[in-house]
């Protein structure tokens, strides 16, 4: 394995979490793996970063018009899964809700 398949690969994990972020800061997703409130703007600002690094990886591994539609696809094909994770098992997106960080306040 050489270093673009592992940065690709990288980059595909931080797209998946990054996208299990960002469907968490909704509380309606929220409500299907936690209860209480999500902090949605701590979710969706560590979310945003995660597609960010997930970008700088796809660009470490390749040239800049090939990294942009590798990170195109890995982004469709995360919220894709995601989206069937919700639907069909919300509890395995558990472990990426972070806890009481991710948790809002509760008034």
């Amino acid at each position: 394995m050489n270093n673009n398949t592992l940065w690709l690969i990288l980059a595909i994990i931080l797209m998946f979490i990054a996208m299990s972020w960002l469907a968490l800061s909704l509380p309606s997703h929220w409500k299907q793996v936690r209860s209480g409130k999500p902090a949605s703007t701590r979710l969706r600002m560590i979310g945003w970063s995660a597609i960010f690094l997930s970008a700088l990886c796809c660009f470490k591994a390749d040239h800049a018009s090939m990294a942009v539609l590798v990170w195109l696809m890995i982004g469709a094909a995360a919220a894709a899964s995601i989206g069937m994770i919700l639907s069909a098992c919300p509890h395995r997106l558990k472990w990426l809700s972070l806890g009481s960080f991710a948790e809002g306040s509760k008034h």
